[in-house]
């Protein structure tokens, strides 16, 4: 058994400093279900410290020049990019992501985070004039940054550091479940020497760490991504300070393949999509839609693809699939897969939700027969299942990829690409791929519906972190 990484100390007003807590949590390697780590337990004290030493730095943080946060910020990439390595393994660890994803993009897309963030910090539309007022976009304050487990640092950097190019002060509470990684990233933070206050961690529990940030009266805007359900809770706190609330949320995404598209490609990459991080990912294309002509052919090449994403030990170069996070998740997945057998659909792939002694793995599943009744068509489930459905038009398609509550991402695949773009327009949700389209790290990232509120990543992001102020002329 490996040595445990043990993190004992939280990092408030430029220090690396003891909890008020004496309580710790332990991280588990889900792959084998040992303890690889342990970190503080954090506590109310802890971000009532956090937020303090946040508020002291605010105001001499914001009056420093763009061009200056924006070399800090460049500082900071170099620093995580000297960590990528140990980033990338600590990841496999703590999320049992396959060691190749960990090192192309759970490790890759915060540096891409923080160069594209220090980058806008000096090219944002800082003052805009509008008539004869002068629009000044300012930096909003301290911010309260809850983040998520499944691109464990994604996520982080995807707030953090374009709080800092706003000009905002910062306390993190990372997940519990993968918080490693988290501490790295501060470890580079430190060694920059951003100012004493302006970037806080304090990891620990949603219900203690979480919702004391969410209810803090110093804390001026929470930045959340999660769950729907503890979305909600900290909209609740939040809203009795009358704070800026930005939710990115849970997600149910379709993935629309029209008559006259490459099927084979669409579907290959469809399955891809919905099995990418163990099927951990808010962006999933989980429902694949398909016209009744083609839906056979579909369902046997999907099936055919999930075969071929072998599980198993994250760092076997052979291994496609990595277990989930936590006991916890396996649990929930499990109980999915179990529910879209009782409810009709047809598994013609996985279901197998034990295929190894150890580790909280399910075989990559994929359920035809699913109509939009069912839970697993409506659900978010969070890991490696896809369900299939069948539409006999366009209209139709249309109908089942809106009947969601969430509205977060999607895909759109036809031989004609305007009329793929027409149809994008008309899904309610906030990214498409069309055709396969790449993931743009500076474009507008966010949900409609109940996918969230506000947008990360590019100027729509840093906005997010500013306020307007009007002066008339």
């Amino acid at each position: 058994m490996a040595e445990i990484i043990v993190r004992d100390s939280i990092y408030i007003d430029g220090a690396w400093v003891a909890s008020e807590g004496n309580e710790t949590i332990d991280v588990e390697n889900p792959a084998t279900e040992e303890v690889i780590g342990r970190i503080p337990s954090g506590t109310a004290a802890d971000v009532d410290r956090a937020v303090k030493a946040a508020r002291a730095a605010q105001d001499d943080w914001a009056a420093t020049s763009p061009e200056e946060r924006g070399k800090l910020i460049a500082r900071l990439q170099e620093a995580v990019q000297g960590k990528h390595a140990e980033i990338a393994k600590t990841i496999t660890l703590e999320l049992g992501a396959p060691a190749k994803m960990s090192e192309m993009i759970q490790a890759g897309l915060p540096l891409a985070d923080i160069a594209t963030a220090a980058g806008l910090a000096t090219s944002f539309e800082w003052e805009r004039q509008l008539n004869n007022s002068t629009v000044v976009m300012e930096p909003l304050g301290v911010v309260g940054c809850i983040t998520p487990w499944n691109y464990p640092l994604h996520q982080v950097t995807a707030k953090v550091a374009y709080a800092l190019a706003a000009g905002c002060s910062v306390v993190l509470k990372p997940s519990e479940v993968a918080p490693l990684c988290a501490f790295l990233f501060f470890d580079a933070i430190h060694e920059v020497g951003f100012p004493a206050g302006v970037v806080n961690l304090v990891p620990g529990y949603g219900q203690t760490v979480g919702e004391a940030i969410a209810a803090h009266p110093d804390v001026d805007m929470v930045s959340f991504t999660g769950s729907t359900r503890a979305g909600k809770r900290v909209a609740e706190l939040a809203s009795q300070t009358v704070k800026k609330v930005s939710l990115e949320l849970g997600g149910k995404s379709a993935n629309v393949i029209l008559p006259d598209a490459d099927l084979a490609k669409a579907v290959k990459v469809g399955v891809s999509n919905c099995y990418m991080n163990s099927g951990q990912t808010c962006t999933a294309w989980t429902r694949m839609l398909v016209h009744s002509s083609q839906y056979d052919e579909a369902v046997e090449l999907a099936a055919k693809t999930a075969e071929s994403f072998t599980v198993g030990d994250p760092n076997d170069e052979s291994t496609r699939l990595g277990p989930l996070v936590s006991k916890a998740q396996h649990e929930r997945v499990s109980s999915y897969i179990e529910k879209g057998k009782a409810e009709g659909a047809r598994v013609v792939a996985g279901g197998d939700t034990n295929p190894l002694e150890k580790g909280y793995f399910v075989t990559p599943t994929v359920f035809a027969d699913v109509t939009t009744d069912m839970t697993i068509a409506q659900e978010e489930i969070f890991g490696p299942v896809l369900s299939i459905l069948k539409y006999e038009d366009e209209d139709e398609a249309l109908r089942i990829a809106n009947d969601s509550i969430y509205g977060l991402a999607g895909g759109v695949w036809s031989g004609d690409a305007d009329k793929a773009k027409a149809f994008a327009r008309k899904m309610k949700t906030g990214q498409i791929d069309i055709n396969g389209g790449a993931f743009n790290v500076a474009a507008p990232f966010g949900g409609f519906k109940q996918s969230g509120v506000g947008r990360e990543l590019g100027p729509f992001g840093l906005e997010e972190f500013t306020q307007p102020k009007s002066l008339q002329l």
